[in-house]
């Protein structure tokens, strides 16, 4: 520990007092660390440790936007129930610390996320930041804390006797996240080579989650579906027109799949938000491009060491994803994580963002693409080892989950992979 540093315990939380008097931003023990981080999880609460003694705090988040729509505490573990609560329940509509931080790509403070003086006057710190004896908070983007194209942000927090972070110490909490993205992207790439395995040739953009107001403006620049191309982005004005003409007191969620120019679809989450005040007035869509299935299966229960519910289904998954070829039943799926075939689909569906029945067919289906490049088994053949009846059975449902039929899908993906040269 730096002999400057004179712990205090607080309840049961120890918190570090730093004096500090130099305007470096590294931190060698926490960033030799990140740097020898390997295998297929980072130990957050042993990095946060880490860290404490050179840059003081209370509590420290890292949280995530997810394909389901909005944001998700899911680090550090055993952080205090009654904060992932309260987030998870209603505060992550508030949380307009995180959306101004991804937006603008630097630390934010939460003074500087409410400006002219309405943090005092907003839920967010009255509810979720004072309510858990907190005063004080900033924030970092990270890329993608759990999934790719679905960024996040790292949190750090003071009670109000600690006093505000200093620019020294933001600088070096910026150091810290820069550092921290790399390790999560080198963890990435660790897990399971024979998960990794992309098949659609055609580019998707790197953001994956769009955002509409009423007006159809989007109220972040980092979330404007301007980066789709022209047929999908008009489809999805549509849809948003459509959805935002029947908005009623209820939040509601579904899957949409919308075709581009080729008739490819795009599988989008959508959930319209009556109110969601981290980002203004009014009602809000919010269209998430969904992960392909191995990006799923990639996931690991210590992916969301703060959320117990969401740890526990993630085994679900990613039996789904070595048993689909053969059909698996819900109640089969659903003994897997000693949960009720009812209140399994429910909370999978709610958490995750996507149905058990549409995960299954999205493994099908991208096992199916890769076979169909690789152009060295017939159709019969493919439909058999997806897990399909027949070829009939087969094309039909390729048809209706990518607007083409296989041998028209692989047609296309042939002339995108080559320049538009389809040999």
């Amino acid at each position: 520990m730096d002999p400057k540093a004179r712990p205090l315990t607080r309840g049961k939380r120890k918190i570090f007092m730093v004096s500090i008097n130099t305007t470096s931003t590294d931190i060698p023990d926490v960033s030799a660390a990140l740097n020898a981080a390997k295998g297929e999880s980072l130990q957050y609460r042993q990095i946060f440790d880490q860290l404490a003694p050179h840059l003081p705090f209370s509590e420290a988040l890292v949280i995530s936007s997810l394909p389901r729509g909005g944001l998700q505490i899911v680090q550090p573990p055993r952080l205090r129930e009654v904060l992932t609560r309260s987030y998870t329940r209603e505060m992550h509509t508030h949380d307009r610390l995180t959306w101004q931080a991804i937006s603008q790509g630097h630390p934010v403070r939460a003074s500087e996320a409410w400006a002219g003086g309405d943090l005092e006057n907003s839920r967010f710190y009255r509810e979720f930041m004072m309510g858990n004896g907190l005063a004080f908070a900033v924030a970092v983007p990270l890329s993608a804390p759990v999934i790719n194209g679905y960024p996040g942000a790292v949190h750090l927090y003071r009670t109000a006797a600690e006093g505000d972070f200093n620019d020294a110490e933001i600088a070096r909490f910026e150091q810290f996240a820069r550092e921290l993205d790399d390790a999560i992207v080198r963890i990435r790439e660790q897990r399971s080579p024979e998960l990794q395995r992309p098949s659609d040739p055609i580019q998707h953009p790197t953001a994956r989650q769009f955002i509409l107001d009423a007006h159809l403006h989007p109220p972040l620049p980092i979330a404007d579906p301007a980066v789709l191309e022209n047929e999908l982005r008009e489809h999805l004005f549509e849809d948003a027109r459509r959805r935002f003409g029947h908005v009623n007191g209820h939040d509601t969620a579904d899957r949409v799949s919308l075709p581009d120019s080729r008739n490819d679809l795009w599988n989008f989450r959508v959930v319209v938000f009556r109110s969601y005040p981290a980002l203004g007035e009014g009602h809000f869509v919010f269209y998430c491009l969904q992960p392909a299935s191995h990006e799923w299966a990639q996931l690991r229960p210590a992916d969301f060491a703060a959320d117990p519910e969401i740890m526990r289904l993630l085994p679900a998954m990613k039996f789904m994803a070595e048993q689909f070829h053969r059909g698996p039943t819900l109640v089969e799926i659903s003994k897997t994580v000693h949960l009720s075939p009812f209140h399994f689909h429910r909370r999978f569906t709610e958490l995750l963002g996507i149905t058990p029945k549409h995960f299954l067919l999205d493994c099908q289906i991208e096992q199916a693409k890769g076979a169909l490049l690789a152009r060295d088994k017939d159709l019969v053949k493919i439909a058999s080892e997806c897990g399909f009846a027949h070829q009939s059975h087969f094309t039909s449902r390729f048809k209706q989950a990518t607007g083409l039929t296989p041998t028209r899908w692989r047609r296309m993906a042939l002339e995108a992979s080559n320049g538009g040269n389809g040999n």
